[in-house]
């Protein structure tokens, strides 16, 4: 399988959307918007697929699959199980999720060759026995490499991470997904959605001084919540698109994923056509010049936009202020003019003790060099970092273009520590000497997510995001109580230096990128004797054995796990930091499997009552208990159960160890179709309050489940301890499909059969 965009693959997609759109509008009878330009002409039946919004599930035909190593693992495993010789559609994986961040990026890279050398061994000689592309260890961070190279406008892509969205700046539908959903596309079967909803922003003006690209989703986070982009696309449209880079774009649609969305896209325009050129992709951006009717909204749309969009959001670029969002959270907005009233009103800690700038969401050539003018500023005025500064570079081409160009020089004069391009302490991989667990502290990052314990595993960090060039402020001033607008920062000859604006900066270096391919290895054309290697005994890796099918019967006697109160991200449901290097080892990584969700009976985090003996202990361990007793369980959760990441590790380890169904107020699209994928039933309160009628020594019938249908409902009998029973109704969204694979036991079992 060839690896690479070709002309010939986006000259097709067009020609297919083309035709695929003339059947939708012929049926439609009405103009559609840019995401539906995309979805609806990737459609594999135009001509009879059910198309409501926010209702019917879509059958679609991606144009490519991108997998970063910590999800990889898993996806491959799978996929090794189908049968298949090579991967239906061109399909990359990237090293940048297991480098951890500790002394700087060479030692960092060569403590990460020794410590994971199996599981990279084990992806390198996958994809070259599959025919994928493989980006080795500190060659780029997954969303950056694909945004340089894979990415077009108008093409369909899934990738196992949820921040696969980024490609969108360059007009792609990029959607985060777990492993499972990448397997169907690799093995040759539609990918399913959930047709959207169409959030519409509007832009309008251009940024200058201090605000950024960054401060529009940041903005935007605080408008709409963490799930209030969930089941939506987020499309953006409007004069202010074209005052935006193109790498700007890709900040904003990065951190659509923090709103939940399905995607966030922008318009195909001059920007995006000048990346691809800058890129060495002059021949795709002919093509999409060629083909800009397909790649922006009709005009209609742009006219009058609210019958079209579910709701319109309007951003004046030229008024916007400055964010920080946090901590805890990226929806807890904070214009920065607001932020020493705020730390006083809610008790954070105001001394920084990191700043930290790049990750996948802001390491542009653009981002960097706003951010060294700041640091040039402060070299001249003999101002020293009052807290530690870490740079993570996006990608190779980045970091020799940087190097080039004399950023990266500036801003290691001022003191910072240059990370492994990869994404480090932005998914928890950083190992911090200067605190131990439980110390308050507060740091400021250009990432994209700040969970609790996130970024170093300690639960009193308070992370708090912004744009590179902000955070490089924050840390010049060493106090989130400092506003970069208003605020002057002291010297250490005791004088007052106010900061300026950093000068808008090139996206594009006027000398071009430089560019660095010595991290890819292509497939060979002969793939037919190679091994894929996977040592026997390992703790890292494990072949999968399939899961066994649903009995036929419905669910009775199940015990709970734990009732989980409050945001439970997949976070909490299968951590990251030291956990990733048993992403590879089902049984191995099942033990963190809940050790961060708050139980709603005691408080305290990842511990629950085990039915069995009444004994407290932890999650996984009772789990394990009621799986060796042959009695299944299940989870009951709050709102938005399962937001953030695309691991499906969050799915895969409560089916491992015996969960029958997860029963919450709402779920998150993702892990929500994760749960599908691998047998669990995800059931929704139709009642809300019913949540409150689950006690910690009940049991549980689930009556209806012999009948499920699309649309049916299941009874959940509530059995309580001591006497008497309650009636909760749940709802579900399974359709047809996704009803076989819970028959089956798993989507995977599934396609083993069909392929």
């Amino acid at each position: 399988m060839d690896i690479a965009t070709t002309a010939d693959l986006v000259r097709n997609a067009y020609a297919t959307t083309r035709k695929n759109l003339d059947i939708v509008r012929g049926r439609l009878n009405r103009p559609l918007s840019l995401a539906e330009k995309i979805f609806f002409g990737h459609l594999v039946d135009a001509e009879n697929q059910v198309l409501e919004r926010g209702k019917a599930t879509l059958a679609l035909a991606p144009d490519r699959v991108a997998m970063q190593d910590a999800t990889a693992q898993m996806a491959i495993l799978q996929f090794m199980m189908a049968g298949r010789d090579e991967t239906a559609v061109p399909t990359t994986v990237h090293c940048d999720h297991l480098l951890l961040a500790y002394q700087g990026a060479e030692k960092d890279k060569a403590a990460a060759l020794t410590m994971n050398r199996e599981v990279y061994e084990f992806l390198a000689s996958a994809s070259a026995r599959y025919g994928m592309g493989f980006w080795k260890p500190g060659s780029g961070i997954i969303h950056q490499v694909v945004l340089e190279n894979y990415a077009f406008p108008g093409g369909l892509m899934i990738g196992t991470d949820s921040h696969t969205p980024n490609a969108g700046g360059l007009g792609m539908a990029a959607c985060g997904v777990g492993g499972a959903d990448a397997v169907d596309v690799m093995v040759g079967m539609p990918w399913e959605v959930l047709d959207p909803q169409i959030t519409g922003v509007y832009l309008t003006g251009a940024p200058s001084g201090w605000t950024s690209p960054k401060d529009v989703i940041l903005k935007l986070c605080g408008l709409l919540t963490t799930k209030g982009g969930t089941n939506h696309v987020i499309e953006y449209f409007g004069p202010g698109c074209e005052a935006i880079s193109c790498t700007g774009k890709a900040t904003i649609t990065n951190m659509g994923a923090e709103l939940g969305a399905t995607t966030s896209i922008f318009p195909g325009d001059g920007r995006m056509l000048d990346y691809l050129r800058a890129t060495r992709r002059g021949d795709l951006a002919d093509l999409a010049a060629e083909n800009l009717d397909l790649l922006q909204a009709d005009a209609e749309v742009l006219a009058s936009p609210e019958p079209y969009f579910d709701r319109v959001v309007t951003i004046d670029l030229s008024t916007l202020e400055p964010h920080l969002v946090g901590p805890h959270s990226p929806d807890v907005a904070h214009p920065v003019g607001r932020m020493r009233e705020d730390c006083e009103t809610e008790g954070y800690p105001v001394e920084l003790s990191a700043a930290l700038i790049g990750s996948c969401t802001n390491s542009s050539y653009e981002d960097i060099s706003r951010a060294a003018d700041v640091a040039q500023q402060a070299l001249d005025a003999g101002l020293e970092m009052k807290a530690p500064l870490l740079v993570s570079p996006g990608s190779d081409q980045i970091y020799e273009t940087i190097k080039r160009d004399g950023q990266l020089a500036v801003l290691e004069k001022l003191g910072a520590t240059v990370l492994t391009n990869a994404c480090g302490p932005c998914i928890g991989q950083w190992r911090r000497d200067d605190i131990k667990e439980g110390d308050v502290n507060s740091i400021v990052t250009s990432f994209n997510r700040n969970f609790r314990k996130r970024a170093d595993g300690n639960p009193e960090t308070h992370a708090f995001i912004g744009s590179p060039e902000i955070v490089m402020a924050y840390g010049l001033s060493g106090s989130l109580a400092f506003n970069p607008l208003a605020d002057t920062v002291t010297a250490k000859d005791g004088r007052e230096v106010r900061l300026a604006a950093p000068e808008p900066a090139a996206d594009l270096p006027p000398d071009g990128f430089v560019f660095s391919e010595a991290g890819l290895q292509l497939p060979p054309d002969d793939r037919s004797q190679l091994q894929v290697a996977v040592e026997p005994g390992s703790v890292r890796l494990a072949l999968l054995e399939p899961f066994a099918a649903w009995q036929s019967t419905d669910f009775t006697g199940l015990d709970l796990l734990v009732k989980v109160q409050g945001k439970c991200t997949t976070d909490h449901i299968s951590m990251a930091g030291p956990w990733l290097k048993f992403r590879g080892h089902l049984d191995g990584i099942s033990d963190n499997m809940l050790i961060g969700g708050i139980n709603a009976f005691n408080g305290e985090a990842g511990q629950t009552r085990n039915p069995l003996d009444g004994e407290q202990g932890r999650n996984p361990d009772v789990a394990r208990a009621l799986k060796a007793a042959g009695r299944h369980w299940i989870i009951v959760g709050d709102e938005n159960y399962g937001e953030g990441s695309s691991r499906e590790h969050a799915a895969m380890s409560p089916r491992h160890l015996g969960c029958a169904a997860v029963i919450v107020r709402s779920f998150a699209r993702i892990h929500e179709t994760n749960l599908k994928k691998q047998g669990v039933m995800p059931l929704v309160f139709a009642d809300p309050s019913d949540y409150d009628l689950i006690q910690e020594t009940d049991t549980f019938d689930l009556v209806g489940v012999d009948a499920l249908a699309p649309g049916s409902e299941i009874e959940m009998v509530i059995r309580h301890a001591g006497g008497g029973e309650d009636r909760a109704r749940l709802r579900h969204t399974l359709t047809d499909e996704q009803i076989a694979w819970f028959r089956a036991g798993s989507a995977l079992n599934l396609i083993r059969e069909r392929v």
